[in-house]
């Protein structure tokens, strides 16, 4: 289907535009050695461990670590969560407070991914890390008998649709898999019409620098084979997954990612939010609030009717 313009007020709107002018001042994240996101890493950890953390357990599936939050109660579902970071920065942590909001608002426990880093590691290798979490979690006794969503954001977003085309080889537990919420993934490795005409006024993402910093991630590699799914998730084949729920600003460079796959991926809801740049759900600004009351509200009628 075709992305739904957001319903926003023009209150709202004011609200983002004078955000954007704020983003416009800050320097646009760059992939172009691996010093820097070996840096900002540093910074991350070091500013999580001067902050309260929520209580949390951490679990070795294999050798993927993986940090779960539970409910006070029984879950009613359970959620994969794949964190953003340009494959090369994040954590598990660094999605609890979005965790914490999806484990409040629908009753569910979160089970995130501490993948590892494209600093170290090829991205296959993140996308394999991504499918042992997902396969454990669809075979654990834990979680047995409760619906399951996969939520996954910027480049969280591609490893999130990459597994759940990878699991097409286990249809048994694809079928277990009731729903997936999508952020301004990136579908592409070889870059859409959209982040190829990004031009240097784009927000947040160095635009005119993205395609060959999807080149680094993948060394070595064609572009036709750079294509190739899962790799490239917008080239598989749609057929037999569960519905999504995929969200991306018009400012974003990889606008097109979310449209073109909305496109193709039968029962998928799509939704365009105008003014808005890479990154909206994490702005202190309504239209972000809007689309995690959405998100959770979405989730929740997911889980309630595959129950």
């Amino acid at each position: 289907m075709a992305c739904k313009p957001w319903p926003a007020s023009e209150a709202e709107l004011a609200q983002m535009r004078r955000f954007n002018q704020k983003l416009a001042w800050l320097p646009r994240f760059k992939i172009r050695n691996r010093v820097t996101p070996r840096l900002i890493q540093a910074l991350l950890r070091v500013s999580q461990t001067l902050k309260k953390a929520p209580d949390a357990e951490r679990k070795l599936v294999g050798s993927v670590p993986v940090r779960i939050l539970r409910p006070s109660g029984k879950p009613k579902g359970v959620v994969l969560d794949i964190h953003g970071g340009g494959w090369v920065i994040g954590n598990a942590q660094m999605d609890d407070d979005l965790n914490l909001g999806m484990v409040n608002a629908c009753d569910v426990a979160v089970v995130s991914v501490d993948y590892r880093l494209a600093v170290d590691t090829p991205v296959e290798g993140l996308m394999d890390d991504c499918l042992t979490a997902a396969r454990w979690l669809l075979t654990d006794d834990e979680f047995a008998d409760l619906p399951v969503i996969v939520v996954g954001e910027s480049a969280g977003g591609h490893l999130a649709a990459a597994t759940l085309l990878a699991l097409k080889e286990w249809p048994q537990l694809l079928q277990r898999v009731s729903g997936a919420v999508l952020y301004y993934g990136v579908y592409d490795l070889t870059g859409t019409p959209s982040v190829r005409a990004a031009g240097p006024d784009t927000l947040l993402l160095d635009g005119p620098g993205m395609v060959e910093a999807l080149r680094m991630l993948t060394p070595g590699l064609s572009d036709d084979e750079r294509r190739r799914p899962p790799l490239s998730p917008l080239y598989g084949d749609f057929e037999g997954l569960p519905p999504a729920l995929m969200f991306v600003g018009e400012l974003d460079p990889l606008k097109d990612d979310t449209l073109m796959l909305a496109e193709q991926w039968p029962g998928a809801e799509a939704h365009l939010l105008a003014e808005s740049a890479h990154g909206f759900i994490h702005f202190p600004v309504a239209m972000g609030a809007g689309v995690l009351a959405y998100s959770r509200g979405w989730i929740t009628r997911t889980i309630e009717v595959s129950s």
